[in-house]
């Protein structure tokens, strides 16, 4: 591929599902955004001219061999210094046999070439032009390299095959990945050191690590996460000031004295100074102070500013924060979990090598749209919450069993639970690991995320709509996916996940659920193939048929929608909620894609299985063979005025559990190619301010217009005929669920020419619904809150 940029051509492979590789500096990015900021940064502009400076240095150097051996790089200077300037002679230090003579142009290259023999000492010189060779960088290496290229996916596969079960492979994959005892006492000795130095510098002050080095799923080679406790220290200086003082110079102790002396504290008070102020002076003991550190860098901008840094002789890399106390609690809390339950560490470190090996997880340089661990872990933490009897307890459940002197607060959140897990009773679950991780997949690929947030304080979803009423809400950062912090209730985990990366968990839970369900995962194979977590494991996973679901779910936007209304109950609220996404649809395919379809609504006796089960993808197969047959003549009764459905009556007004309609399509046109072409069209190159363009009828026009490049009269055979159900479902809580699901089943021969159409729905319906809603839906009013009933549309 090309990519913007001089030097950058030929450096970028494409990967796929949108990713990209950058050979040259080793690195992967998920998509263009992450690739461009990469080629800007300072990795790969530096190595592009370590390249350049490399690639001009052949152009003008020479290989020389055949003198004595001894022959130092003096001699071979004084020697090339009669054609020309000579810049450099690199000797062959190890034999001594030959060197590289770098000269100062190609100019004078040329001259030494052009002479037939060169003689130094009396002996013959062999001299030709430096052979060019590929740039290749290399990364330095980290702490436990050797030990993961030990576990690459060929020798994992080997010795997961080997045992008996999967819960002895579950078993097996941590013991492989966890730190050995060697890297282990390393962390601890740098730790040492930083304490040590940092004492120095600053008395009182305490070095604490957290995350995967210490809270029970430690991965070999992993960053080494550090928090520079300055709370005494404070207290510290406050008092050496005090002492300086001469009324108090009695009451001062002669150490106290001194140490204020020597301390670096004299020229900063930590009480005032800002977190970059601070974070500056941590870099500078670092880069000066502590032997081995190097690659000290600031990152002010994150969300927790940090040091970087890098230590040479261990290899670590890993962070330092100052106002990070929040994590010490996390890293607790995690601790405490895994000695609350033996099987709580298998589960989590097979689902997030599974992650990674899927791509959803697994980015080296943080951030981006993946999974980062710590949001893994607490799903796992989630759903052994919700299990039937529960492995562990809920955050809320902790606190109760906590005595008073376990109280914690940290930056204003509740962080309390017991410090010994003896003191809760044994779990009542006796679910083996293996299906406990069968379990995690079957509950997560129908989950709800972008309609709800996951709460471990209450171990439950809450409802998405009621959440961000509340205090915490307010604050959260919405997402296709909202993981409340345990203890940070405004903090939402997984804000980084995109809608895609979002999409593409669930697609890969799903197969990995279906898969969960043979024999191949269950048992061992007797004829040397692979089986369990195996194949689980394998770049892409098992695969399955991709599931044709649209979710459309509540969003922020919509809270303006309803806030006109009275609802006494929750109920009313979903009751509308499903009514005006449902007539959204029915707006969108009419007007906008220019749909022809019939409608059917569904009673409470007539509900379907769970959205994206293989049940109901088989029933709306179904439907669609039906409707198929004998279409031309039920598209002419509709051209001719044939009464739509009749309406069923209501037993009574209460919301039923479930409420679903179902339209069966016809598409006659390809709308969904050319589209951004065509809108150039109807968009002026400067937009007048004051004229606003409704994007609904913008699309709409440019559906008619590649509807029309095919000729003024609708096609005799259609494209393709398809059936779509509209549904909502309890949310598995007692609890209304705040997302509409749109199920999709083509007529099976028109398979392929459907699945162009529905990519194309998957970006562009959610957002022309959400349109509608903010946009059209407020003037709605019909009788009984049925605004689609009976609507036919064709799409042209």
């Amino acid at each position: 591929m090309e990519v913007e940029g001089a030097g950058t051509r030929g450096d970028v492979d494409s990967l796929p599902r949108g990713g990209f590789r950058c050979r040259l500096c080793h690195v992967t990015v998920a998509n263009k955004p992450s690739l461009d900021d990469h080629l800007r940064g300072k990795k790969h502009q530096r190595l592009e001219n370590l390249r350049s400076v490399r690639q001009s240095q052949e152009l003008r150097s020479v290989f020389v061999s055949g003198f004595h051996k001894g022959t130092t790089a003096l001699e071979l200077s004084n020697y090339f210094q009669t054609y020309g300037k000579v810049l450099n002679v690199v000797m062959d230090k190890d034999k001594g046999v030959y060197a590289i003579v770098e000269l100062q142009d190609e100019e004078i290259l040329q001259k030494v070439l052009s002479q037939p023999q060169h003689s130094l000492g009396g002996q013959k010189l062999r001299v030709k032009p430096r052979e060019k060779k590929d740039f290749r960088y290399t990364p330095p290496r980290k702490q436990g390299a050797a030990r993961r290229e030990q576990l690459s996916p060929e020798k994992l596969a080997q010795n997961l095959c080997q045992v008996d079960d999967v819960d002895a492979q579950m078993s097996l994959v941590v013991q492989l990945f966890e730190f050995s005892e060697t890297e282990r006492r390393l962390r601890d000795l740098v730790v040492k050191l930083f304490q040590e130095v940092f004492s120095e510098f600053f008395p009182e002050s305490a070095i604490l690590p957290f995350g995967s080095s210490v809270n029970g799923f430690s991965i070999s080679g992993c960053d080494l996460d550090l928090f520079l406790d300055l709370e005494k220290t404070k207290s510290f200086q406050a008092s050496a000031r005090v002492a300086g003082k001469p009324q108090a110079e009695e009451e001062a102790s002669p150490e106290m004295e001194s140490r204020s002396e020597d301390s670096i504290l004299t020229d900063i008070d930590l009480v005032t100074a800002t977190v970059p102020e601070v974070l500056e002076l941590v870099a500078t003991v670092l880069q000066k102070c502590v032997p081995g550190v190097h690659h000290v860098q600031v990152v002010s901008t994150a969300r927790r500013p940090v040091v970087k840094f890098c230590h040479k002789e261990s290899g670590l890399r890993g962070d330092i924060s100052i106002n990070n106390k929040l994590a010490l609690c996390n890293t607790r809390f995690l601790q405490f979990c895994t000695e609350a339950d033996e099987r709580v560490r298998p589960l989590v470190y097979a689902v997030r090598y599974w992650a990674k090996q899927q791509a959803l997880a697994g980015n080296p340089f943080g951030g981006g749209p993946l999974f980062n661990n710590y949001a893994l872990t607490l799903l796992v933490l989630f759903f052994l919450q919700t299990r039937s009897p529960p492995v562990l307890p809920t955050v809320a459940q902790l606190k109760d069993l906590s005595d008073d002197g376990e109280l914690t607060l940290v930056d204003g959140w509740d962080c309390t639970f017991p410090k010994d897990p003896a003191s809760l009773k044994p779990s009542g679950n006796p679910e083996s690991r293996c299906s406990l991780l069968a379990e995690f997949f079957h509950v997560f690929e129908s989950c709800s995320f972008a309609g709800c947030a996951i709460s471990l304080g209450e171990g439950r979803s809450l409802p998405l709509s009621d959440f961000l009423l509340s205090e915490a809400g307010r604050k959260f950062k919405v997402g296709p996916i909202n993981l409340q912090d345990p203890f940070e209730l405004s903090h939402n985990v997984a804000a980084n996940v995109n809608e895609k990366t979002a999409l593409l968990f669930q697609r890969c839970c799903h197969n990995a659920a279906k898969y969960c369900r043979s024999l191949q995962y269950q048992h061992k194979s007797s004829k040397g193939k692979i089986w369990g977590l195996v194949r689980l494991f394998q770049p892409g996973g098992p695969q399955a048929a991709e599931r044709l679901v649209i979710s459309l779910p509540w969003t922020p936007a919509s809270q303006s929608l309803c806030s006109h209304e009275q609802l006494p109950q929750s109920r009313d609220f979903h009751q509308l909620w499903f009514q005006r996404v449902r007539a959204g649809v029915s707006f969108v395919l009419e007007h906008v894609l220019k749909c022809s379809c019939s409608e059917k609504p569904q009673g409470p006796g007539e509900e379907w299985e769970a959205a994206g089960s293989d049940q109901e993808e088989e029933q709306l197969r179904t439907k669609a063979d039906q409707w198929s047959v004998g279409s031309k003549r039920s598209l002419d009764m509709e051209e001719g005025g044939a009464s739509p459905p009749a309406k069923k009556p209501r037993a009574d007004t209460s919301l039923p559990t479930t409420e679903s309609v179902i339209w069966s399509c016809t598409v006659w046109h390809r709308v969904w190619l050319g589209r951004r072409r065509v809108r150039r069209r109807f968009c002026s190159p400067e937009p007048d301010p004051k004229q606003t363009v409704d994007p609904l009828e913008l699309e709409a026009k440019v559906s008619e217009a590649i509807s029309q490049q095919d000729g003024e009269t609708r096609p005799v055979d259609p494209l393709f005929r398809f059936t779509v159900c509209a549904r909502t479902q309890d949310g598995g809580s007692g609890e209304q669920d705040t997302h509409v699901s749109l199920s999709f089943a083509p007529v099976p021969e028109q398979g392929a020419v459907f699945q162009d159409f529905f990519h194309f729905l998957q970006g562009f319906l959610p957002q022309m619904v959400e349109r509608y809603l903010t946009t059209k839906s407020s003037g709605l009013h019909t009788p009984e809150g049925n605004p689609s009933q009976g609507i036919t549309f064709e799409l042209r």
